[in-house]
């Protein structure tokens, strides 16, 4: 710096010596020219401060975006590194997805095959069951019918059966073996003359047959088998049995025994079902009675009322309120049992 201000001073000496003396500066100039230059010099000092600061803030500016640029080169490759990552995994994903895809496609084709393969199946069901159903109804119709004939056939059996036994009087309670010493038509001869003296001498009571019952179902049944007699006609059996209820009390040789008409299994079931009804009526006073073969008759209203069926009695019992209070519980009874029956079967 002392170099260049002698420098300067020696040039404006070689100015002033070669400046004009009318144009040569005053000494007001000189002083204002030094501190020109004072000023200029401490303006170069801090400009030179400055652009150094300047510099230094350029430095540091340049190693920040440096910094910057490194790390964003850092994070560029991060990011194209997990790009890649990301590309694969969604490609990979992409096979998954598309697999399962076609493997739930197949699923569900399959699912639908089945799905088609069970309707069929249902429908092919569903006609089966209603031919079985069809053929289970025409059964039931067909088994209704033939129960019905096998009723009717036994009604049919039960009535000829009747008409064959019409003329029978069935008796029990006589022992085994008393009719070996004069046979069974000489016992009812003497039952006849130790119960009905009065008919003993009645020659229109004619024995056409006598035996006694095969033991059909139990061979080993202590109770002695029953003694079927036949006469030649009806009359001739109720005017037997009318005695025989009568008196009551029937003997042979002091032993108690019974005389009954001959009828069919059907028909005897029959009688046994109208055994409850005419205990109710006769402990009313109605007098009822079982008729021939299987019928109920009574007095109601001081009228004499048969029937041949429970049915028609019940039809006949809503019609009268007095009756229905007094059969009301036996036929409720007899509801019940036919009800348990049909259960049964």
């Amino acid at each position: 710096m002392p170099n260049n201000k002698r420098r300067n001073r020696g040039n404006k000496n070689k100015e002033e010596t070669m400046t004009p003396p009318n144009e040569m500066d005053t000494p007001i100039q000189d002083y204002e020219d030094d501190e020109m230059e004072e000023m200029q010099e401490e303006d170069l000092k801090k400009l030179i401060r400055t652009l150094r600061s300047s510099q230094k803030q350029i430095l540091e500016l340049q190693k920040s975006l440096m910094d910057k640029i490194e790390n964003l080169s850092h994070e560029n490759e991060i990011l194209r590194r997990n790009q890649n990552e990301m590309k694969q995994l969604v490609e990979h994903e992409t096979v998954i997805v598309t697999r399962n895809h076609d493997e739930m496609k197949n699923s569900i084709d399959q699912m639908t095959n089945t799905l088609e393969s069970l309707k069929k199946r249902m429908s092919e069901a569903e006609e089966r069951i209603l031919d079985f159903e069809d053929r289970e109804q025409e059964n039931i119709q067909s088994n209704q019918r033939k129960e019905e004939e096998i009723r009717n056939l036994k009604n049919i059996v039960g009535n000829l059966q009747d008409t064959i036994k019409k003329n029978n009087i069935r008796v029990l309670g006589v022992p085994e073996g008393m009719e070996r010493e004069k046979g069974l038509e000489c016992l009812f001869n003497e039952i006849i003359a130790e119960n009905f003296p009065g008919l003993e001498k009645d020659r229109d009571i004619l024995v056409q047959e006598v035996h006694r019952t095969p033991s059909k179902h139990d061979q080993k049944r202590s109770s002695p088998r029953h003694i079927v007699i036949k006469l030649t006609t009806v009359k001739q059996k109720e005017k037997i049995l009318k005695c025989a209820r009568e008196k009551r009390q029937i003997t042979l040789r002091g032993s108690p025994i019974r005389l009954t008409a001959d009828f069919s299994s059907e028909t005897l079931q029959a009688r046994r079902e109208w055994r409850d009804i005419a205990q109710v009526l006769r402990e009313k006073n109605c007098q009822p009675r079982i008729l021939y073969p299987a019928k109920l008759s009574f007095v109601n209203e001081g009228e004499i009322k048969t029937f041949h069926s429970k049915q028609k009695l019940k039809e006949f019992v809503a019609t009268r309120p007095a009756l229905q209070k007094m059969l009301k519980d036996v036929l409720h009874t007899e509801t019940q049992k036919h009800g348990h029956q049909y259960e049964r079967r």
